[in-house]
């Protein structure tokens, strides 16, 4: 772990916590979905999607569910984590 000041973790300290074990859900939006994987083909623009991130931000799965975001997250054995 990186060197602690004033009692408090630094970012790079953050970033690890729960890498492997939590991970994070959060709903984007097509354009969202787009930066992330690249081109999307056929999606409606309107569509809300769901993203699951690793506890360190990596982005893992998009779907169209928070059931299956859920669902993705387990299957890995990640403890999952809703953000608004």
């Amino acid at each position: 772990m990186s060197e602690i000041f004033n009692d408090k973790l630094l970012i790079n300290d953050l970033a690890l916590f729960g890498d492997g074990v939590l991970a994070y859900i959060k709903p984007i939006s097509v354009d969202d979905a787009q930066n992330i994987i690249g081109e999307i083909d056929k999606i409606p623009k309107g569509l809300k999607l769901y993203c699951l991130f690793s506890a360190n931000g990596t982005p893992l799965a998009i779907s169209d569910s928070q059931k299956t975001a859920f669902a993705n997250a387990f299957e890995h054995d990640l403890e999952p984590i809703q953000l608004h």
